[in-house]
């Protein structure tokens, strides 16, 4: 079996008008080990160094780094860096053949057996993705009656790939998924809180996952350094299968070019970094991101 060997960097930098006297932060970025996906070295720089640290695995089971910062300081940077071995893990079957999408419904809401805990937890809203007849209208084109579940899943990645235009000034993490669907722009994360909401919206399962995505550059043109960005994405239950990764944003089913960080139900149990301080008035932030293909191995 063939593995691809990621490094990928991450940098978050903040700059402050004023002091900050205090700073606590939670750091969802370092890549989880999945059954296709093995993060075999990370590391995490933090300057100011932090006298105090923590590891924890939240409820989805994502790794979260703590720190506490009780010394002033104007400036905070957040290095991460990771080695992660993925290997394919697009289903190998057809997506015509697998359940009809309302025999899966049925299913994850316990008519036929089903009502596991896993999948059932992402069937509801939550803070960033509504349930509502305007989303279920709007996936209805691609669930007709008797579709199976991964070919009307795939047909609704393809058409919000196509009705959507990426727009990284059109919306922010507040902008709500219903005005999206009227502005038709957004950015990753929007598309990815849309496709969930019209799932969960036609009673069917979906989480929110977070990540890096290798990008291509131009032909004759070196990889920039830095030039890459987190991404987004969505997974879905499929009762034959079992969660099924698709990228609306590049309409794609999700395989070895996808680096997976943390999932949940939206981008609030995933944010990569989140917390709060004492100071800092108004402030600047950049953030720096490099995917690099470094090996492909192959595994026993």
């Amino acid at each position: 079996m063939k593995n691809v060997v990621y490094r990928i960097r991450h940098e978050t930098e903040y700059r402050y008008s004023w002091p900050v006297t205090l700073s606590r932060q939670l750091l969802r970025l370092i890549p989880r080990s999945t059954p296709w996906q093995d993060c075999l070295w990370h590391e995490i720089r933090v300057r100011p160094e932090p006298p105090e640290w923590s590891w924890l695995e939240d409820f989805f089971g994502n790794p979260v780094a703590q720190f506490a910062l009780h010394t002033p300081h104007d400036e905070l940077l957040v290095a991460v860096e990771s080695r992660v071995a993925v290997r394919s893990h697009a289903p190998a079957v057809a997506p015509n053949e697998t359940l009809p999408w309302e025999m899966a419904r049925e299913w994850l809401h316990g008519g036929a057996g089903g009502a596991v805990l896993d999948p059932a937890q992402y069937l509801f809203a939550s803070p960033h993705v509504p349930v509502a007849g305007s989303l279920a209208a709007y996936a209805r084109t691609s669930f007709r009656a008797g579709r199976p579940l991964l070919a009307a899943a795939r047909d609704l990645t393809r058409r919000i790939h196509r009705d959507f235009q990426y727009d990284p000034k059109a919306t922010t993490i507040s902008t709500p998924v219903e005005t999206v669907l009227k502005q038709k722009r957004g950015v990753c994360q929007d598309f990815a809180h849309l496709q969930i909401a019209c799932l969960r919206s036609l009673g069917l399962a979906a989480r929110y996952v977070s990540g890096y995505l290798l990008t291509h550059p131009a032909p004759g043109k070196e990889r920039l350094v830095g030039a890459d960005a987190s991404h987004a994405w969505v997974s879905v239950f499929c009762p034959d299968l079992g969660w099924v990764d698709l990228d609306p944003t590049n309409d794609l089913l999700v395989d070895m070019e996808h680096v997976t960080v943390a999932w949940g139900r939206d981008f609030s149990d995933v944010s990569p970094m989140r917390g709060v301080i004492l100071g800092g008035g108004e402030h600047e932030l950049d953030v720096r991101v490099t995917v690099e293909p470094e090996t492909e191995e192959t595994a026993a």
